[in-house]
């Protein structure tokens, strides 16, 4: 599997777990070509610590199973926001008061054109 490739095929694994899951307000951010930190980046928020923390940790294992990658977590024991990078994909999962406060896809949130990136369709 090419770069490419492994990279949508990651992204639809995130955005498949999170929606079983029933994350809220999933929004998926390209930044191929816009930044060397990753293709994609993911964010999505928990309605509790515990949910996120549940969220973080099926999707860490789902992609370590899957595309047999490592997976650098932060922020489970709290749980307030968990970032889990896979190399390709970026994932931020959030509590939604810990999200509107540091609101990061504001930073990210805009295409080439300057046009609002928008929420994936059953994130919420």
């Amino acid at each position: 599997m090419s770069q490419p490739d492994r990279a949508d095929a990651l992204h639809a694994l995130v955005l498949r777990s999170l929606d079983d899951d029933q994350a809220v307000d999933i929004v998926s951010i390209p930044l191929a070509g816009k930044s060397t930190i990753a293709d994609h980046m993911v964010i999505a928020s928990g309605r509790s610590t515990r949910q996120v923390a549940s969220m973080a940790e099926k999707l860490a294992q789902k992609i370590r199973e899957s595309f047999g990658l490592p997976v650098r977590v932060e922020g489970l024991p709290a749980a307030d926001w968990v970032l889990l990078d896979a190399g390709d994909v970026i994932v931020h999962l959030f509590r939604p008061e810990v999200r509107q406060f540091y609101a990061i896809e504001k930073m990210w949130a805009f295409d080439a054109a300057g046009a609002p990136v928008r929420a994936i369709a059953g994130g919420g």
